[in-house]
């Protein structure tokens, strides 16, 4: 299968910053870069900031940071540079050309998360068409990079220009092989979800890392893999949990992220239908991020694309226990536009979640089924 990168392997990040935009907010798009790097498996030496205008057109970057980028990596042998941003197939050539090593811009770097992450045969094959349609109109050096790391695609032919040509039919036949397998796989996935009509669905959402598989952990009271790290999960899960005597199924799936590429959601339509058909939402959010309320933009943001942003929502503020000012949490935790403070970590309010969700669940059980018999405790 798909390994990430050996630990010894070395990059580092370049950024280009608006003027406007403070150095600290620079910094934070940063972190949130390098913790995507070290998730692949990449260890990273140094950090590069640049504010521009505009970015540069030739090379994103300007003259002079291209010069110290150049002369740091020669000096040290770094092999990868990872961008914040993403890069046009121009740009790509331009810098590989002037740096002459693996260029990754933010939505290669998350591709190539997702292709290591993805376990199930629907979530590898929406992955790889993803990647596929990503990489084809980028083809330099950095494709025979990749794909030697991973085995290639098939037979290569000729040098230069005969061997992109190759290169790109090779990808075409894999992106229409891959088209015709995901939609066989859609259409056995639509006939599942079609056979939990009946059933109040409810789905986890959230900025990746915010905390939802140990919530859905907690919940259903099932081995679910969650670890503090981004895109622990990138493969949906369904459970089946009873809240006061009404069955209903909780689903989690993959976070979001700020610049998540289009092509990913396009592909992920499918494993993402689990939330855009779920009857409620509980929309997880960091609270101990200072950025969370732009992490919420995100994510609101990527529920109206998928057409998911009209079902009935609950906030979930986790990771509330690490809140550096306890005082901001408000003394009503329960129905009200702050939404429901919890921590995973402390099982903090974690019964008032329940309560929550048992009404939200009841309330729509009852319209489907007016005449189910109501516990007298409800």
């Amino acid at each position: 299968m798909f390994e990430t990168k050996k630990e010894t392997e070395r990059g580092v990040l370049v950024a280009v910053a608006p003027k406007f935009q403070s150095d600290e907010k620079t910094k934070e798009y940063l972190d949130e870069l390098a913790f995507l790097a070290q998730t692949l498996g990449l260890k990273i030496e140094k950090r590069f900031s640049q504010k521009l205008e505009h970015p540069e057109r030739r090379t994103f970057i300007g003259s002079g940071k291209l010069n110290e980028i150049r002369e740091y990596i020669t000096a040290e042998d770094i092999k990868n540079v990872i961008f914040d941003d993403d890069l046009s197939p121009s740009q790509l050539r331009n810098l590989e050309n002037e740096l002459k090593v693996t260029i990754y811009d933010r939505s290669l770097l998350i591709l190539e998360i997702f292709l290591n992450r993805a376990k199930t045969n629907q979530a590898r094959t929406q992955v790889e068409l993803a990647r596929y349609q990503y990489l084809l109109p980028r083809l330099t050096r950095m494709w025979t990079h990749l794909e030697r790391q991973r085995g290639g695609t098939g037979t290569r032919g000729g040098s230069g220009e005969k061997e992109i040509e190759t290169d790109r039919r090779i990808i075409r036949n894999q992106i229409t092989l891959l088209r015709k397998k995901l939609d066989k796989i859609e259409t056995q996935a639509a006939t599942r979800r079609k056979s939990r009509d009946g059933v109040v669905r409810v789905a986890f959402v959230g900025y990746t890392n915010a905390g939802k598989s140990t919530l859905m952990k907690l919940l259903s009271r099932e081995d679910v893999y969650a670890k503090d790290e981004l895109f622990a999960t990138v493969d949906s899960t369904v459970r089946k949990v009873v809240l006061n005597d009404i069955p209903f199924l909780l689903s989690d799936t993959v976070g979001f992220i700020r610049k998540l590429p289009h092509s990913l959601i396009e592909s992920f339509k499918s494993t993402l239908a689990e939330v855009s058909e779920a009857d409620v939402l509980l929309h997880v959010i960091d609270v101990s991020n200072l950025s969370y309320n732009e992490h919420v933009k995100v994510v609101e943001e990527t529920l109206e694309e998928i057409g998911a942003s009209q079902i009935p929502t609950i906030k979930v503020y986790n990771k509330s226990d690490q809140m550096t000012d306890q005082s901001e949490i408000p003394e009503h935790y329960q129905i009200s536009k702050e939404g429901l403070y919890v921590s995973a970590k402390t099982k903090f309010q974690l019964d008032e979640l329940k309560l929550l969700i048992g009404q939200a669940v009841a309330k729509r059980h009852y319209q489907i089924y007016p005449n189910y018999l109501k516990p007298e405790t409800y």
